[in-house]
């Protein structure tokens, strides 16, 4: 596996000896200073050019970065959206393990969203034609203090939700239970557990994305039942996680709220944890719900 060194002297050097290529621009965790350093880094370049059609048009171009396993081009798939003549994108898993995203963009679309990214740092300038920018640093990626209006929001979607899975459960709509819990219901716990973890390093970390740093910051205990809150495909299982879900949920949420002073409706979650315990015993046959 080529180190961190090759890989940067590889991307320098094809910017310096390329002529279309007049600046080049690395964000992600590999200028994160608080970012967890492995073998599975990626390498997030961004060359600065005048126009992106030579690029795009020669698909030997990219031969020089190495053997690749398998790729994407974003900008040509048709789940994402693009605008190729700003801006196209490389990503390529290499046979060595090394995982190089390389976007060329041009200037002016540089220029929009450089102070966007303030994990961004300009590893070379031909022109002097970028603006100088601060120390990267993810502080705009570290838990924020919520609102008592956020807390409550995010305490209503969790338990009101909750609906939509016992009657998927009952059901037997699996796809659909799977989905509801981990795209909505889920999120809303992360969240939480974000704000506690907040609280208690005065807002100065970051969970990372979907909350993957969390382990690092929470009690063994609370990451192991976190943990629990996942499950397999079987409804009993399912049920079974849910209810850890609940449970945990209850006991952080007043947590936090008493840690920031705000109001929680005990009353919301009581009412939704009755409703789900009674849906888990209702018949199959059933002709109403109560």
């Amino acid at each position: 596996m080529r180190s961190e060194k090759e890989m940067i002297d590889l991307i320098l050097n094809t910017a310096k000896e390329d002529e279309r290529i007049r600046a080049v621009i690395m964000n992600g965790s590999r200028t994160n200073p608080n970012a967890i350093r492995d073998i599975f880094q990626d390498y997030d370049i961004q060359y600065v050019v005048h126009e992106t059609k030579s690029f795009r048009e020669d698909k030997l171009w990219i031969d020089r970065f190495g053997e690749r396993l398998y790729m994407q081009y974003p900008e040509d798939n048709s789940y994402y959206p693009s605008d190729v003549e700003n801006s196209y994108a490389w990503l390529m898993q290499f046979t060595d393990g090394n995982r190089l995203d390389l976007t060329i963009c041009t200037l002016s679309q540089t220029l929009k969203n450089l102070h966007n990214d303030r994990l961004s740092k300009i590893l070379l300038d031909k022109d002097n034609c970028l603006p100088q920018i601060p120390e990267a640093t993810d502080e705009d990626f570290c838990v924020k203090k919520p609102s008592e209006k956020q807390f409550l929001d995010t305490c209503n979607e969790f338990w009101w939700c909750l609906n939509n899975v016992a009657k998927g459960l009952w059901r037997e709509e699996i796809p659909y239970v799977m989905d509801m819990i981990n795209k909505v219901i889920r999120p809303q716990l992360v969240r939480l557990l974000g704000w506690k973890i907040g609280y208690e390093t005065s807002y100065r970390v970051s969970i990372g994305k979907l909350g993957k740093y969390m382990k690092h910051y929470l009690e063994k205990e609370k990451w192991d039942t976190f943990i629990h809150t996942y499950s397999s495909g079987d409804v009993n299982d399912i049920w079974g996680s849910v209810f850890i879900m609940c449970d945990m949920f209850d006991t952080i949420a007043k947590e936090v709220a008493n840690n920031m002073k705000f109001e929680y409706n005990e009353l919301e979650a009581e009412n939704s944890l009755q409703y789900l315990k009674h849906v888990t015993i209702l018949p199959k046959d059933a002709k109403d719900i109560y």
